[in-house]
Order: C-alpha cells, then sequence, then structure tokens
C-alpha cells in the first residue's frame, strides 16, 4: 500500500499536468487564431499596396528603366522590403531594405498580383533556419533566393527559436511549461512530505500511548487541521490519564481501607468462641460496626467510580433545595436559616441529598455540635453554606481537602472516616454544573459553600 504522501502528490502532480496539458492546448489555440488574424490583416494590407502602386507606376508597356526609376522612388517612400516582378517572374527593381532582408536565411516572400501581369513582392518575416518553410536555396547554398509564399500561417520569431546552431527549433511555450512544471513539483514535495510526517508522528503518537505510556503527548503546533486533531488527542489523553490515574489511586486506597475493617473482622470472629458471653456482646458489636464500615465504603466507592466515569445515574429533573435543606437539617439536627422562598434546580435529588448530607455529617463529626445550614440565592444560583465551630482547615489544605481518601492529620483517629465524603461532593457539584469550597469562618470553624445553578426555564 503505499504512503499517503505519495498518493497526495501523484494526484497534486497529475493535477498540475492537466493543468499545464490543458493551458498549453487553450494558448496555442489562442495563439493560432491571433495568427490567422494577423496573415488576414496583412495579406489585405498588401493586396491594398498592390492596388496603390499600379496606380502610381508607369504601365506595364512602359521602359523597364522608367518602371525601375518609379518604384525605386515609391520605394524610399514606403521604407518597406518590397520588389517588382514583371510577367515573367524577373526582376524588375528592389529596394535595399527588400535585398538585405532577402538575403538572411530563411526569409519569407509573399507576393501580391497587380492585375496587369506584373507582382509585388515583400520580404514578410524570417523563420528559423530549420523551421518549417524555411530555404537556403536551390543546392541549399548561402545567398540563394527565399521561397515565395502567397499564403498560409506564419510563425513568429518569438514562439520558436533555434537552441544552437543546426539544432532543431524548440517551444518557447513549452521550455515555460516544463520549467513550470518542475518548479511546482519540486516546491510541492517538501509541503505534501511535511503534511503527511506531522500525520505520521500523530500516529506514532497515538500508538506510544495505546501502548502504555499515558503521559505522552504529540507535536500540537500550528493552526490547520492537523494541529487541532493533536490538540485534541492531546485533550482526550489528559482526560484518560487523569480518570486512569484517579481509578488506579481510588482502587489503591479502596484497598488499604477495607484492610483496616477487614482485620478488625477477622480478629473479632477469631475471639468469637472462647469469649466470655459479656466479651461475645461487644464483639458482635463490633463486627455490625465494621461491616457497616464496609458496606459504607463499598458504596462510596462505587458511587465514586461512576461518578467519575460518567456514566448514566438516573434522570434529572426539578428539586426544590427548601424542603431539601430542611430535611436534611432536622435529621443533622443542624439549624437551618435560609434567605429566599423559592429555590429550585435542576439535577437529581438522591445525589444533591448525597451532596448536602455528606456536608452536615462532615461538619457533625469534626466540627462539633454548633452546625449551621443556610440556602441563600446568588447570581446564576443558589449556595448552600455549612458552617461549624470546629479547628477549621490550614489555608494550603483547603482544595486537597476534597481528593479522594485525603484526610487531615489526626481526623481518622478522632471519628474516623474514609475520606471520600468531600470528593463525592465535588464530584457530584461538578456533575450538576456547580461547585463546593471551604472558606475559613469568623470567630473559628469552616464554611463549605455548595453551589449549583438555577434550573432551566
Amino acid at each position: 500500500m503505499k504512503s499517503l504522501y505519495v498518493r497526495i502528490y501523484l494526484t497534486l502532480v497529475a493535477l498540475l499536468l492537466a493543468f499545464a496539458f490543458g493551458s498549453a492546448w487553450l494558448f496555442q489555440r489562442h495563439i493560432e487564431q491571433e495568427r490567422g488574424n494577423v496573415e488576414l490583416a496583412a495579406g489585405e494590407r498588401l493586396n491594398a499596396m498592390a492596388g496603390l502602386l499600379k496606380l502610381a507606376l508607369p504601365p506595364v508597356t512602359a521602359p523597364r528603366e522608367e518602371q525601375a526609376a518609379a518604384f525605386a522612388d515609391w520605394g524610399l517612400r514606403l521604407r518597406m522590403p518590397i520588389a517588382l516582378e514583371d510577367a515573367e517572374g524577373k526582376r524588375i527593381a528592389t529596394t535595399q531594405m527588400f535585398q538585405r532582408r532577402a538575403d538572411d536565411p530563411g526569409a519569407i516572400i509573399v507576393s501580391a498580383n497587380l492585375g496587369d501581369g506584373r507582382s509585388l513582392e515583400m520580404v514578410r518575416t524570417v523563420r528559423p533556419p530549420n523551421a518549417p518553410g524555411a530555404a537556403s536555396g536551390p543546392g541549399g547554398g548561402p545567398g540563394a533566393r527565399p521561397p515565395r509564399v502567397d499564403e498560409g500561417p506564419w510563425t513568429g520569431p518569438w514562439l520558436h527559436r533555434p537552441v544552437s546552431p543546426g539544432a532543431p527549433a524548440v517551444s518557447t511555450l513549452a521550455v515555460v511549461l516544463v520549467l513550470l512544471f518542475i518548479g511546482v513539483a519540486a516546491g510541492a514535495y517538501p509541503v505534501v512530505r511535511r503534511l503527511t510526517r506531522r500525520l505520521e508522528a500523530l500516529k506514532s503518537g497515538v500508538e506510544k500511548f495505546g501502548a502504555g505510556h499515558l503521559g505522552h503527548r504529540v507535536d500540537d503546533g500550528g493552526r490547520d487541521e492537523v494541529a487541532a486533531l493533536a490538540t485534541s488527542f492531546n485533550q482526550a489523553a489528559d482526560r484518560i490519564e487523569t480518570l486512569l490515574r484517579s481509578h488506579q489511586t481510588l482502587l489503591a486506597n479502596a484497598s488499604h481501607e477495607l484492610r483496616s475493617p477487614l482485620a478488625r473482622l477477622k480478629m473479632a470472629f477469631a475471639m468469637l468462641d472462647d469469649a466470655a458471653p459479656a466479651q461475645r456482646q461487644r464483639l458482635a458489636h463490633e463486627i455490625d460496626v465494621n461491616i457497616a464500615e464496609l458496606d459504607a465504603l463499598v458504596e462510596e466507592v462505587l458511587l465514586a467510580s461512576r461518578l467519575e466515569a460518567g456514566s448514566a445515574i438516573g434522570e434529572t429533573h426539578t428539586v426544590e433545595l427548601l424542603a431539601l435543606g430542611a430535611e436534611e437539617a432536622a435529621r443533622a439536627e443542624a439549624a437551618f436559616e435560609p434567605e429566599t422562598d423559592s429555590a429550585r434546580v435542576d439535577g437529581q435529588e438522591r445525589l444533591l441529598r448525597r451532596a448536602l448530607r455528606n456536608l452536615l455529617d462532615n461538619a457533625r463529626r469534626y466540627g462539633g455540635p454548633e452546625v449551621e445550614l443556610a440556602l441563600r440565592p446568588v447570581a446564576g444560583g443558589y449556595e448552600f453554606i455549612v458552617a461549624d465551630r470546629g479547628p477549621g482547615v490550614p489555608a494550603d489544605l483547603r482544595e486537597r481537602i476534597f481528593e479522594p481518601f485525603y484526610r487531615l492529620p489526626g481526623h481518622a483517629e478522632m471519628a474516623g472516616g474514609v475520606g471520600l465524603g468531600l470528593s463525592l461532593v465535588k464530584q457530584i457539584a461538578e456533575r450538576h454544573g456547580g461547585s463546593v469550597r471551604c472558606l475559613a469562618r469568623e470567630g473559628g470553624g469552616s464554611r463549605f459553600v455548595l453551589f449549583l445553578p438555577t434550573a432551566k426555564g
């Protein structure tokens, strides 16, 4: 199979050849038409001149010397290469210009009849020595009489010229077209090759990325379609790498988090057979707590995985935030202060409830009993604000707490948790076109702001 650049280049060359031949054919037709027009006009002028000279010259019965003198006088006036012949084809008189032009190799003599037996001859043009119609006279010797031409097309000296003495004539038009073809073909090759080389580099980059080099990117320089394709590939590669890295991190962290409750369960079951009744009751409670922790962890990992993959999670509909906030605030025993009478967004109520519940549970777990929930309208949507009076979050860690499985130092030992709650809040907010951020609260504590855009329509 031929390479792409070879096919593109051959197509370009074929089109160029077709254009060159078509242009040459049209140009040649135009030249031939112009030649015919010139020949017709020249013939008419020569016949008109012959008619005028017939009236101006002595009659054919006049002595030859009288005819020659009168013709010489008119030759000086007209300043043209002309000659006068009698009915037998003998020269009566010629002009000096005619004598000079007639001796040139390949000179063409045209003739017009005066109507009384005499004829007027004129040197029309000069052809190259080897051009069609040119001759060197009888026997080919120099100085021989040029051929006589009464009619027919006439070749201009600019169209054909000898390459060297004795060499065949070469068409100037053909030379120009050949040089033009060579120049364009030579100039088109590097352009076509550069384009296809970039496509080959893109293909190599895709293969390298597919082989597992997730950090590999292709050159996206330029402003053409190939650069746009390379940019799209790099963007897709970034998303795929982020998704795969996130899944790898999620899997590694989930595996790590699963070890703790599984180890506690294994130990509890091992101690269960030999334990006293009171201890057996404590071990059974420990088993229930660890199973609930495993169940919550698996549920959060599955939900996080589905959100990251962008898979379908149900149809969206209008959600009333006032009712949602009131229900979750009552469940978490938090004060609820709405600043609007109506707040509706498009989304899935189950996910929005999960996001708000995670914020309230997080504030209750780490921020103490004093938790407040507010709902206020802002430009483009609404904001849920969950405020607590806990130790707060350091400014340099307010972005990291939304990463999967990240927990502030000491929080795991203090209140448990696996570090997926805030990550899910961020994913749910972004899935609904919103955002979440952590801010400091005046007087101590933290404020988590969940923004949701207004429902369309």
